[in-house]
């Protein structure tokens, strides 16, 4: 049992080391180990959407909004704070992941109409861009 307090002890200082970029105080083993392996940046294709799904239930629980600034990731925990850059144009944003998605091979993230416009690419209907996470969220759902 003191080897398993250690373990999470020392996950936790290694999370401290980087405040900023997650905060593990009171969390569980399991919450710490599923944040270990998410990368700090990500480059690869984005998408967006909107009509469809607008005024639907995010996987957090929200309802969408296309015209408010969002994203869906597969695997970043909900409520990571991100900032996306096209790398097309240089243009960034900072937005919340609330969904799960994208669901096209190849893409890395999808965002919400108002993001892609932020980012000028909704003519294109994809770009290249870099992911950089500021804060991992906690994975809350709200109902």
């Amino acid at each position: 049992h003191r080897d398993l307090h250690l373990s999470i002890r020392r996950q936790r200082q290694m999370c401290i080391r980087d405040r900023d970029y997650v905060d593990t105080t009171g969390w569980s083993r399991k919450q710490i180990e599923s944040i270990k392996n998410h990368p700090k940046t990500q480059i690869g294709i984005a998408s967006y959407y909107g009509k469809k799904f607008h005024k639907k239930r995010t996987a957090n629980g929200e309802i969408f909004n296309m015209y408010k600034v969002s994203a869906a990731h597969k695997s970043y925990p909900l409520g990571t704070k991100v900032r996306v850059t096209n790398l097309e144009n240089g243009k960034s944003i900072k937005l919340v992941i609330n969904d799960r998605g994208p669901f096209v091979k190849g893409r890395i993230i999808d965002l919400s109409y108002k993001a892609a416009r932020k980012l000028d690419f909704v003519n294109q209907g994809t770009t290249k861009v870099r992911i950089d996470v500021i804060r991992l969220g906690d994975n809350k759902y709200y109902k």
